[in-house]
């Protein structure tokens, strides 16, 4: 029996039927709903939901009443006293999981609450995607009843004075609804496994006990174990050991730069699904194919607001200034990039995720994640963004034909003007000075603001070619080795600091 097959809870099961209405139809729902249940916490009493509740046009009076938070700010004045166990402040009743999130900063981690309502709605947003799979053409359909091989974090998670705290998947993976354990791997004993070396052997070591359908997880974790199966047992390929795979699920990171070198583990051509499941929340997945983009979740658990993302409103550190007006679903435009807020069903209030998103089709929903707002370029004015990165380093790698797994790009001094130092991972044989032209020019045709830059302070670009294990190694350096953690793709402050010294001591 196929998994979308499989019958399931008859609450999931009656909350997948269609959503009906326009998307801002399907927000204000939402928002009510948000609302109504968290009306009796010490937040919504503070900022008077049932006022909003009254009001006939809710949302805009909430974005009156609610100011916007960023980590910090919701820590400090009311995520903290959750930590210290006592109910009702952001969400009703006791917060009993927290998400260990550091994104890619050097921050130290951040606590998010996870709720039972929030994972309820990260599960019918995922049930949601699976169905979606109906709508693909030729898909396999027998590799949908096969294993699913996830690789998170450890479900052995910290204990805390009244809570557990862990990687976001290793929480989901503690809480497996029983219809998907039969096809879970790697199984709840090599789940709990703390050090991510010996739980990539244990994989490893299972290997040829399952028959494979679905890959889960960051794009450089996933490449990793591939290449090590096929090295353990001396094949050619995944797909002689794991015939039946189809499907690789990836989200957290741009695809798009692992690609090269993770087709070349593979026998035939798989489908690749991206998703959009941040620590607050499962916030868009795709589901169609031909499309570069996701559509997002507006009809669950999840609220929506986007903060044009330009001067006005941010900073040339990616900070808030001023206080900006947020636009609704239906305010935006296509084809500019915003700040996405959310406001969840674990007690995240106008909450400034992190990302910034642009909109590939209004009218299906359909966004792209086209960086960080602290996560960019812009020391002259080149607003230099993750997505153009990705896109400059997949053009020119597909030119050279070589593969570029992992980059980083930071922003330094030079002279009396400013220059980009690239840092690119690749294990090819590759011409450094051939790889830094071609990566310049093509942002000078994805970039305008970069090309006129090019011509004026911003003199020069430097580019080092390191082995991938370099990478692998100063993320475990920093304690962010696994699952969860990607490679930061713009380096700042402390955190290049860290990796200029690390590069000289294995350069030297």
């Amino acid at each position: 029996m196929g998994i979308i097959d499989i019958r399931i809870p008859p609450t999931i099961a009656k909350t997948l039927k269609l959503s009906i209405g326009t998307p801002q139809r399907q927000q204000n729902r939402v928002l009510k709903r948000l609302l109504k249940k968290a009306r009796y916490t010490e937040f919504g009493q503070a900022y008077h939901f049932d006022q909003i509740l009254l009001h006939k046009r809710p949302a805009k009076l909430f974005q009156q009443y609610v100011p916007i938070f960023d980590y910090d700010k919701i820590y400090d004045q009311w995520w903290h006293r959750t930590l210290e166990g006592i109910p009702d402040v952001c969400w009703p009743d006791k917060i009993k999981y927290f998400a260990l999130s550091s994104g890619t900063s050097g921050a130290a981690s951040k606590y998010i609450p996870i709720t039972n309502d929030l994972m309820k709605g990260n599960r019918i947003v995922m049930i949601k995607q699976l169905l979606s799979l109906r709508n693909y053409e030729n898909i396999p359909v027998k590799s949908i009843s096969k294993g699913w091989l996830m690789l998170g974090g450890s479900t052995d998670l910290q204990k805390g004075p009244g809570y557990y705290s862990g990687d976001l998947s290793g929480i989901t993976a503690k809480k497996v609804p029983f219809w998907f354990t039969p096809f879970y791997k790697p199984g709840k004993k090599i789940a709990r496994t703390k050090d991510w070396h010996t739980k990539l052997d244990e994989v490893v070591e299972e290997a040829p006990n399952w028959d494979i359908g679905f890959v889960v997880g960051v794009p450089a974790w996933i490449q990793m174990c591939m290449e090590m199966v096929i090295e353990r047992y001396n094949l050619k390929n995944i797909h002689e050991m794991w015939p039946n795979l189809a499907f690789y699920v990836h989200g957290g990171v741009a695809f798009e730069p692992y690609k090269k070198g993770f087709e070349k583990l593979l026998a035939k051509p798989i489908t690749y699904i991206e998703t959009y499941l941040a620590s607050e929340g499962f916030i868009a997945y795709q589901d169609r194919q031909g499309v570069r983009g996701m559509r997002l979740s507006t009809s669950e658990h999840i609220f929506l607001e986007f903060i044009p993302f330009n001067s006005d409103n941010f900073d040339q550190s990616g900070n808030i200034i001023n206080n900006p007006g947020a636009l609704l679903i239906h305010e935006v435009e296509e084809g500019k990039d915003y700040a996405i807020l959310i406001s969840t069903s674990a007690g995240a209030w106008r909450y400034l995720i992190g990302d910034t998103i642009r909109f590939t089709n209004k009218e299906r929903c359909e966004i792209i994640i086209t960086g960080r707002t602290k996560h960019f370029l812009s020391l002259v004015g080149e607003h230099l963004s993750v997505d153009n990165m990705n896109r400059a380093i997949e053009l020119a790698s597909g030119e050279m034909n070589i593969s570029i797994p992992e980059f980083t790009v930071a922003g330094i001094p030079h002279g009396s003007f400013f220059a980009h130092h690239w840092y690119v991972a690749c294990d090819d044989t590759v011409n450094a000075e051939q790889l830094r032209v071609a990566i310049d020019n093509h942002l000078k045709i994805l970039n305008d603001d970069y090309a006129v830059e090019r011509k004026s302070a911003l003199k020069e670009v430097m580019l080092t070619v390191l082995p991938e294990k370099s990478f692998m190694e100063f993320m475990e350096l920093k304690g962010k080795l696994g699952g969860q953690h990607k490679f930061p793709r713009v380096m700042k402050g402390k955190m290049l600091e860290d990796w200029q010294g690390f590069i000289a001591s294995v350069t030297s």
